[in-house]
């Protein structure tokens, strides 16, 4: 499953947003440090094509993607000389697959916290760095140490002092120019700014239909290095409590239409590279999540290792033309199954059925 850290300063919205993704109730109140406990809940990603299969196939049981969320202590300036909550907390989320940085865009009295995005996001960034650099100094130590009597180690050690250079100059490893060989091969270190990530900017509920406008300065700020979205935060967990017909007219009635959940699971997926297969029947209808660039066998492991060890072929059709043919057996019938091999890259919104033999 993969795993999103949420990372914001405190009443940035961060523990609304957990809440909104995960169904959790995690408390939240207006004042700094309401979370004091690293908080790690699941999210269902709804998809309207999965949905769609599912009812043309009558599946008994629908098996939503899934995405596990963790929700960390808000940060604040000083945090890696324990000011807060401390670097305990990041500790929480150097093995997630990808940050998603909360920044809060609206004033409010009752409400203390920083209301400039560009002013938290450079706080945060700092923070990160900070905390990257103390973890990679003690580890740059022990490899240069370990190198003397391992040569196999000493293959990392330039892009650990490459890194160690550019965050001691006050720069996210994802604003750098390392290249992707050199960011893979910190990849085990688990440094923070290594990570790939994306940013949700919480919206005032007067902020939404302006929202263009408010995302412009960080869109610009970070270019191409990471996708911006706009959710207004409070609107969504009051949504996220509600009965699903009730939340669906919510949404639509506010002009937020499939709500934040979709949104934010598609720019993880984007942001670490995975898309969606999918397969269906009268038992069940499941979303897979796999590898972007993943061949057949790789993607029948996803399913269950049997399938990649004896695999055999995969029987492909769109979501969209099968359910426009209407049934899975119509379908091959009139020729539009089509039969793949191990080399067969997947595509997002594959339909499949593995044949095999163990």
């Amino acid at each position: 499953m993969e795993r999103i850290g949420l990372v914001g300063l405190p009443n940035s919205g961060k523990s609304s947003l957990f809440n909104a993704l995960t169904g959790a109730n995690v408390p939240v109140a207006p004042h700094p440090f309401t979370t004091t406990e690293t908080a790690v809940g699941v999210a269902h990603v709804a998809d309207s094509r999965l949905a769609a299969l599912a009812a043309m196939s009558a599946s008994r049981k629908v098996v939503e993607a899934t995405v596990e969320v963790v929700d960390i202590a808000g940060l604040v300036a000083g945090a890696e000389h324990g000011e807060g909550l401390g670097n305990r907390f990041l500790a929480g989320i150097r093995e997630v697959d990808a940050l998603c940085f909360v920044l809060r865009s609206f004033a409010d009295d009752a409400v203390p916290g920083e209301s400039d995005p560009l002013a938290a996001l450079g706080v945060l960034e700092l923070e990160l760095v900070l905390a990257d650099l103390a973890s990679l100094e003690g580890q740059l130590v022990r490899q240069q140490k370990a190198a003397r009597t391992n040569p196999a180690v000493a293959g990392v050690l330039p892009a650990m002092e490459a890194a160690q250079a550019i965050l001691s100059s006050g720069v996210p490893l994802y604003r750098s120019a390392l290249s992707a060989e050199q960011k893979a091969a910190l990849v085990p270190l688990f440094l923070l700014t290594n990570k790939p990530f994306f940013c949700v900017v919480n919206l005032g509920e007067d902020e939404v239909a302006g929202a263009g406008e408010v995302l412009a300065p960080v869109a610009a700020e970070l270019g191409v290095h990471a996708t911006v979205l706009g959710v207004s935060v409070e609107l969504e967990a009051e949504a996220r409590a509600l009965e699903p017909e009730e939340r669906t007219e919510l949404l639509v009635g506010l002009g937020l239409g499939e709500g934040a959940l979709p949104r934010v699971a598609r720019a993880l997926f984007d942001t670490i590279g995975r898309w969606t297969f999918l397969t269906t029947g009268d038992k069940e209808s499941r979303a897979w999540t796999f590898r972007k660039g993943a061949r057949a066998p790789e993607c029948a492991g996803v399913i269950h290792s049997d399938l990649q060890r004896g695999f055999i072929r995969a029987e492909v059709i769109r979501w969209d033309e099968l359910l426009e043919i209407g049934s899975w057996s119509a379908a091959k019938a009139a020729g539009k199954i089509r039969l793949e091999g191990k080399d067969y890259e997947v595509q997002d919104g594959d339909t499949l059925e593995i044949r095999f033999n163990v």
